[in-house]
């Protein structure tokens, strides 16, 4: 008698079919790596982009922030410094308005230049509404070409400023442009208030520097044109120009600090009684 015992043994794939699984897994694998990468890729490339946009806006800040600054200085600085008094003469940026009645229409430009003296007196110039020039014909307007128009030696950034006298408006005081205390027909009696515009710009990240150039000669008035694209800001923007505007206003008035008194009688022992006392320029 004989015993036949029958055994089943599971079924073995193939090598060929257990070879591609095992090619689907790694490829499988292969595209989640480089989908990884791209992504880290992507993401640090645009990190790169935000710090080096981070980067550029602080610099633009500091060109023209550094421009207003040396402005204020110099008018608010001693009397006697050279760039005291060519600022405030007849042909300086606050001077023009001040001794020619003429001007209110007028925009005085230079190109700050802080390695020598930031302001060349004879690199200037003034424009007039519509076009035209009423002193110099480009000397004012900072031009990427040129080194010496560049903040520093590096020539990275350039900063133009624009000054002009701030616009009429209904809101304004009465006589709040006079010194009290002064006759109203003295020129140095009033206070004069400017719009001062400083346009920092990075011509290296420009292109083509001739475009820059161009809308430098821009105006910075903003209520003398009806195309934004026509200031300097919209210009620059138009044309894919990293900058920055800086907007200041500033009240130029004379400063009195002494003071002269009359008696108006005295006493019977000698003692000087009221005074009228009246402030000196």
């Amino acid at each position: 008698m004989s015993n036949n015992k029958q055994y089943q043994y599971s079924k073995r794939l193939p090598s060929h079919s257990q070879q591609g699984a095992v090619l689907i897994v790694v490829l499988l694998f292969l595209v989640l790596i480089i989908l990884a990468g791209a992504i880290a890729v992507k993401r640090s490339t645009t990190d790169l982009r935000l710090a080096t946009s981070d980067q550029i806006n602080t610099l633009l800040l500091q060109s023209a922030d550094n421009a207003n600054q040396n402005i204020e200085q110099s008018i608010n600085g001693s009397s006697d410094t050279d760039i005291y008094n060519a600022m405030l003469s007849s042909t300086g940026p606050f001077g023009h308005f001040i001794l020619n009645p003429d001007s209110s229409e007028h925009e005085y430009i230079f190109c700050f230049r802080p390695r020598g003296q930031f302001f060349n007196i004879n690199k200037t110039t003034i424009s007039i509404p519509g076009g035209g020039n009423v002193l110099g014909s480009s000397n004012g307007y900072c031009d990427p070409a040129l080194p010496d128009d560049y903040v520093s030696k590096r020539n990275a950034s350039m900063t133009q400023v624009n000054i002009s006298l701030t616009p009429n408006s209904a809101s304004n005081e009465a006589f709040g442009s006079y010194t009290i205390g002064q006759d109203s027909s003295e020129v140095s009696s009033q206070a004069f208030m400017f719009d001062i515009n400083s346009t920092a710009i990075l011509p290296a990240y420009a292109g083509a520097t001739g475009k820059a150039k161009d809308c430098f000669i821009e105006t910075s008035q903003y209520d003398s044109v009806t195309d934004k694209n026509n200031t300097i800001a919209g210009c620059m923007a138009k044309e894919g120009i990293p900058s920055t505007e800086l907007y200041e206003m500033a009240n130029v008035k004379n400063q009195s600090q002494r003071t002269r008194c009359v008696e108006l009688g005295k006493t019977s022992s000698g003692k000087s009684i009221d005074l009228l006392c009246s402030l000196i320029p």
